[in-house]
Formats: structure tokens, C-alpha cells, sequence
């Protein structure tokens, strides 16, 4: 591997490296560790996740999604609106199109720089119940998106302590061994839900995160009726949109929309991935 070409992305702050892979370009053998290196920050391009676009025999394509850890994950919704519109502007797919990730086929629409994702539906949703911290407890609901989440109302966005109790509850026992995405929401006087996350694998707060928006969504659409689409405020400023049906309590025929930006193009090197420890 001397030179790879690849795509810079940014869905509403979450940002991604994106390599065409369908010719099966980049090595397996120190894969984790070549993802973890190229999404370090000032030490080489920098980035929340990678995405491997790869061929599929059964739709447009498959994703393989990293974060930004060298580890491998099943969902994200921004990285899948970001390769969405990749794939459109390479000519991989039309503006229509279904794509395989570990959680599932999922399909996008993309509309100038606007896309919007049919997400996996909503599974093993608790609402308000008690988890004990080191100094304290604290009520959370919990749903998995795509990959897990827990959700917390606050009642200021701004004061709240993302990396510490985000830190504390990811890597709390009761969501041994994997762990879990951590998620702080606000209602604002305008109806607009502010959302603040520490992602798991980022091991951080991240500018947005689309299956936390997600779970958002639908713990407060749970808690509060409100009605679809929910309008999520993201760190960097931007909003997400969710859509979604309820019958029940059981939510499903979730959309997820928002922008996905293609920054640049560019040439890893050899440099952008082999550091001396």
C-alpha cells in the first residue's frame, strides 16, 4: 500500500475517512491498527470512524465501519448518511440505494446535500430506571439503535459533565462487555431537543451522533408524545431530523435525515499510518 485514495465526510460533526475498498486495496492483516492510526488527530488525517466500501452481492454495496479505535461497530447513522452520498457522487449507486452493514441492509435518499436513512428499528427500549454510580444514582432510559444507548434528560446542555459520567457509565458493569454510548438530552423552549454524546470506540464527545439522535428520539418521544419528526440539535450546531411510527410502544420505519458533507479527496501515504511507538 504506497498511495490510497480517500474521501474526507462529515455528516452534522461527525466526521469519516471513506476508502473505496471494492478492489480490496487496503491489507487485512494490521487492519485495526491502520484505522487507528489514520483517524489519530494532528498525527495523521483525523477522524471520528473509517468507512471500507466494499462489493455486495445482494445490493448497491457493503460498509465495514471502524471507529476511531481500530475497532469495529455495527451502525452509525451519520457515517451511513456520509457513505450514502459518497457512493451517489462516485457513481456506486443512484440517489436511491440499499447498502449492508452489520445491523442489517439499510437504504438512503440522497438530495443535494441532504440524506436521509431508513434505520434498523428500535430495539430493547427501558425507560427511567436506576442505575447505581460510584458517589451517586442516577435514572436512565436505554435502547439499542443499530448499537446501544443510554439516554439521560438534564436540564442544561451546557453544564453537564459528558466525559466523566459519560466515561463512567460507558464502561459501567451493567453494560459488560461491550459497553455502551452515552447520551445527555435537553428539550428547549422551542421544542427542539439538545443533544450532547460520548461515543464508545471515540472513547469522547463527539460534534453529533446519529443513532444516539436516534435514541433520543425515542426516549423522549416515548416520555413526552412528541410527535415525528423530532427535531435534535447537535453539538456542532447542526440539526438532525428523525421520523418514525409508533404502535404500542414498539417504534419502527425509522428515518434519519440530516446533511453529509464531502470535505475532500486526497492521498494517505505510507506516513499516514506507520508510527513508531
Amino acid at each position: 500500500m504506497k498511495h490510497i485514495e480517500f474521501f474526507k465526510a462529515s455528516g452534522s460533526g461527525n466526521d469519516f475517512i471513506i476508502i473505496d475498498n471494492r478492489d480490496r486495496i487496503i491489507d487485512e492483516k494490521n487492519l485495526k491498527n491502520f484505522v487507528a492510526n489514520v483517524c489519530r488527530r494532528k498525527m495523521s488525517v483525523g477522524a471520528d470512524g473509517l468507512i471500507l466500501v466494499e462489493r455486495s452481492d445482494l445490493v448497491d454495496f457493503k460498509w465495514r465501519f471502524f471507529n476511531s479505535d481500530g475497532n469495529p461497530a455495527e451502525m452509525c447513522g451519520n457515517g451511513a448518511r456520509c457513505v450514502a452520498r459518497f457512493a451517489y457522487l462516485n457513481r456506486i449507486a443512484g440517489s436511491k440505494m440499499s447498502f449492508e452493514t452489520d445491523a442489517g441492509i439499510v437504504s438512503a435518499q440522497v438530495t443535494n446535500d441532504l440524506v436521509k436513512i431508513k434505520m434498523p428499528d428500535p430495539v430493547d427500549l427501558k425507560i427511567d430506571y436506576c442505575l447505581e454510580l460510584k458517589k451517586s444514582s442516577l435514572t436512565i432510559s436505554s435502547v439499542n439503535t443499530g448499537v446501544p444507548h443510554v439516554v439521560i434528560i438534564i436540564d442544561s446542555i451546557d453544564d453537564v459533565d459528558v466525559l466523566n459520567l459519560g466515561a463512567e457509565i460507558r464502561f459501567h458493569e451493567g453494560f459488560a462487555p461491550a459497553g455502551t454510548n452515552v447520551n445527555f438530552i435537553c428539550p428547549q423552549q422551542d421544542g427542539v431537543i439538545a443533544i450532547r454524546t460520548y461515543e464508545r470506540g471515540v472513547e469522547g464527545e463527539t460534534l453529533a451522533c446519529g443513532t444516539g439522535s436516534v435514541a433520543g428520539a425515542v426516549v423522549i418521544a416515548k416520555k413526552l408524545k412528541i410527535k415525528s419528526p423530532v427535531n435534535i440539535k447537535t453539538k456542532s450546531g447542526q440539526h438532525l431530523y428523525i421520523y418514525y411510527k409508533e404502535k404500542q410502544g414498539i417504534f419502527y420505519d425509522v428515518y434519519l435525515e440530516g446533511d453529509a458533507r464531502i470535505i475532500y479527496r486526497g492521498d494517505l501515504r505510507k506516513d499516514a499510518w506507520m508510527f513508531e511507538e
